[in-house]
């Protein structure tokens, strides 16, 4: 935002309190208190910190604009059939007739993994589709089935029963989806706001193929200052954010071709980021990474388990590390019930990862987790689960260091963090536009 003039008094800068003149687009003076007031806006920071804006470095923001229109299915509000079946009926009971209903956040703690013919039984007016709380695995009514019929092909992703009949269960199927539903596009200003008011001025959407439409929006909404952040898209053909590889774990790639995708991104000139939330997809994904060569600003999204013995090679390879702390707080308690217990140790490291000269940015991975970065960055010091136990209590970091990695560089996650002080103004460039200090 351009001001005309503004002094900000008592800032802690630096390591002590000082006076802050802001003009236009940038820091023009900072001094001991205090500073010649100049006729400008005065505002008394009482001592709080002055910080350059926060970048989350992994977050899905149609997905968290979408939340808003959605109903919670899944823990802490609903932990049993019968809770889900209180919450989906009372949402569809003002439903015009042929609404469709979104419930997120299921958790197989609930009541298993659904099927069409149990939603049927909860819901069997209303076309209702339950996204898991992974965001790969939506769950259809036979009425949402029918609806998007259509769209439905043979592959692996559309499960079937012995008959050859939907069960409702569509995995990775948020792009042939979305041209069938009838929902309006979510509005993306609330998040703006919302992102805006936790400290966040710039985001790295991390969806591995959205499609044109989809970009259309975040583009526009950016445009319009709708999506203030400055927006950086692992999804979008060209530029230079990594392009995300997004590795099912229960149809993994064979070595070869994954290769083969890393050497032939880095060919373009573009890193990876590829998505690995399982011992056996990080190991095969480092083979991949060793055999195709680094290339400057790879990266691991998530690595939610890291046995000792894969420190040396992440080191090697040169990747960075994008994680999630409060996946640990909302769900570690499941993970802790759920996960095979020789991996449980190894989950969402930190400190180790630091240890052994990994650089690490904590990230949000919102709506799946918390959007508010200061909720990771006590997650991160914690890792305390919502019962209280504490996952790895080794891996704990300071607030400091997790609050670096927020300040981290969008194309350097975990690397130096940005500091403010008097400078040029630095460009935020918005697709299709042109630069604009901040």
């Amino acid at each position: 935002m351009t001001v005309a003039g503004m002094l900000l008094a008592r800032v802690e800068l630096y390591g002590a309190l000082r006076d802050v003149r802001v003009r236009g687009t940038r820091i023009t003076d900072v001094g001991p208190r205090l500073l010649p007031r100049e006729g400008e806006e005065v505002h008394d920071a009482r001592g709080g910190a002055l910080l350059p804006g926060l970048h989350d470095h992994h977050i899905h923001l149609l997905a968290l604009a979408a939340r808003a229109g959605s109903v919670c299915c899944g823990p802490p509000s609903v932990t049993c059939l019968d809770e889900l079946a209180t919450v989906l009926r009372s949402s569809v009971r003002n439903l015009p007739s042929g609404d469709w209903l979104r419930g997120t956040d299921y958790a197989e703690s609930v009541a298993g993994l659904p099927d069409r013919h149990l939603l049927d039984r909860l819901v069997p007016d209303h076309p209702v589709r339950i996204q898991h709380r992974g965001g790969a695995l939506w769950i259809l009514n036979s009425p949402a089935l029918e609806a998007v019929s259509h769209v439905l092909d043979d592959s692996s992703d559309v499960e079937r029963d012995a008959h050859g009949a939907p069960t409702g269960r569509l995995w990775r199927y948020d792009a042939r989806l979305r041209p069938a539903l009838p929902t309006p596009p979510p509005d993306l200003a609330p998040v703006g706001a919302r992102l805006a008011s936790y400290g966040i001025t710039g985001v790295t959407d991390a969806s591995p193929d959205p499609e044109p439409g989809a970009l259309r929006l975040l583009h526009d909404a950016n445009a319009s200052g709708a999506l203030p952040q400055q927006l950086h898209l692992m999804g979008a053909p060209g530029g230079d954010t990594p392009v995300k590889i997004h590795l099912r774990d229960h149809d993994l790639p064979a070595l070869d071709a994954l290769t083969e995708h890393i050497a032939s991104t880095h060919r373009t000139g573009r890193a990876v980021a590829v998505h690995c939330v399982t011992r056996e997809s990080l190991l095969l994904t480092l083979v991949a990474l060793r055999t195709a060569g680094p290339h400057p600003g790879d990266r691991i999204e998530h690595a939610a388990v890291v046995p000792p013995e894969v420190y040396p090679m992440l080191a090697e390879c040169g990747v960075h590390v994008v994680t999630q702390p409060t996946l640990l707080t909302g769900r570690g308690d499941d993970y802790l019930r759920d996960v095979d217990p020789a991996d449980a140790a190894h989950l969402y490291p930190y400190a180790s990862l630091l240890a052994h000269g990994i650089p690490v940015a904590a990230s949000s991975d919102a709506p799946y987790g918390n959007p508010d970065p200061w909720a990771s960055i006590a997650a991160a010091s914690t890792r305390s689960t919502p019962s209280g136990r504490v996952i790895s209590p080794a891996e704990r970091v300071a607030p400091r260091i997790a609050l670096d990695g927020f300040l981290s560089p969008p194309h350097d996650p975990g690397g130096p963090a940005r500091r403010g002080g008097p400078g040029p103004p630095r460009p935020h460039v918005r697709p299709g536009g042109a630069p604009r200090g901040v």
